[in-house]
């Protein structure tokens, strides 16, 4: 039987990043990047990828990287959920690198992607699901032409993956594409609109199994940053409720504010179990069918249950919850942005029905 449990070495690694979170990523920092032309903490990443190795957390020993598994992976997403830290992981050490990872021609590129030395972004929109449709560009006359819209974190990309019309999935550089932010809603997580006109690429290899592959490892692990946001909303709201007085008494002593608490808490609990289950199936522990199965699952639950933490937050933060200064607005609009990341939650429940054959009538 599979073991969701954390194990030691998963909550060493947890206070470790967490350690290093702290000193990078508090929230006064993380909301004046947001206000700069330079959203991400490079820094944080530097002292992630360098000074801790996670960014090769998924390539194996021989290849470059570090030879965990997605269960370690899950693990860091978690933390820096929790952080709401502007660092481009999911989409470089995660959706980027599967991506490579299918790919037998990708000559040494996972290597720098492991090391932190390079920033890698798989250009497909970030709202699309495992299983559906990607837009591509052209690949004519030996370059690469079109526009590809809502790629996370391409402003920070030293090297776009690209799938073409031909089938194939080509390293382009980004000094060589014309990268335009668009306006989102989530501004630790921007997204940029990327322009090919004439670009040269490297073949990788065929594009299909490794963007199925990164899509399917991107929503599987999403729900573990999804977790970290609801856990530090219910962790603050319920600080803050303890401390918070109205008529001579702790705010979080009333009876209506308990309940709606303790339905959170039993919320977050059964997501925990599902982003874990999710991380072990891409871990290895289930075969194909059982990890869409898994990763349909989690994201299906995930994305309501950080909303409803996140607004939750909001709410009963009161005055102090709708001002600027405080980082529950990053928390809602970062859960807001991932409950449409890699498909929405009614996209995965759809998906969910088709694999067990309970489609609605």
């Amino acid at each position: 039987m599979t073991d969701l449990l954390y194990s030691e070495e998963e909550e060493a690694l947890r206070a470790a990043v967490r350690d290093l979170l702290a000193d990078h990523c508090d929230a006064p920092g993380v909301i004046a990047r947001t206000e700069s032309d330079a959203p991400h903490d490079l820094r944080a990443w530097k002292a992630l990828t360098d000074g801790m190795g996670l960014a090769g957390l998924l390539v194996p020993e021989d290849r470059g990287g570090q030879g965990a598994t997605h269960r370690e992976a899950a693990v860091v997403l978690e933390e820096l959920g929790r952080a709401m830290a502007p660092v481009p992981y999911l989409t470089s050490a995660v959706v980027a690198t599967e991506a490579l990872l299918a790919c037998e021609a990708e000559g040494g590129l996972l290597a720098e992607l492991a090391s932190g030395r390079r920033i890698g972004v798989l250009a497909v929109a970030l709202n699309v699901a495992p299983d559906r449709a990607y837009k591509v560009v052209r690949h004519e006359d030996g370059g690469l032409r079109g526009e590809l819209t809502g790629i996370a974190d391409a402003v920070a990309a030293d090297v776009l993956l690209i799938p073409a019309d031909d089938g194939g999935l080509y390293a382009v550089e980004a000094r060589a594409v014309t990268v335009t932010p668009q306006v989102s809603l989530d501004l630790t997580r921007p997204l940029a609109t990327v322009t090919l006109d004439g670009a040269a690429g490297r073949l990788l290899g065929d594009a299909e199994p490794a963007v199925r592959r990164a899509l399917r490892a991107g929503a599987g692990l999403l729900a573990s940053e999804q977790l970290g946001l609801a856990e530090w909303a219910l962790t603050e709201t319920v600080r803050y409720l303890k401390e918070r007085k109205q008529f001579n008494r702790s705010v979080g002593g009333f009876q209506a504010l308990k309940h709606r608490l303790a339905q959170l808490w039993l919320d977050v609990v059964s997501l925990r179990a599902a982003a874990r289950g999710a991380a072990d199936a891409l871990a290895g522990g289930a075969d194909d069918a059982e990890t869409a199965l898994a990763v349909a699952v989690a994201q299906a639950y995930a994305a309501p249950v950080a909303v409803r933490a996140a607004e939750e937050a909001l709410q009963l933060h009161g005055g102090i919850g709708m001002t600027w200064e405080h980082p529950v607005h990053l928390c809602l609009k970062r859960a807001k942005a991932d409950s449409i990341a890699y498909g929405t939650a009614g996209v995965h429940r759809d998906a969910l029905a088709e694999m067990v054959d309970l489609r609605a009538p």
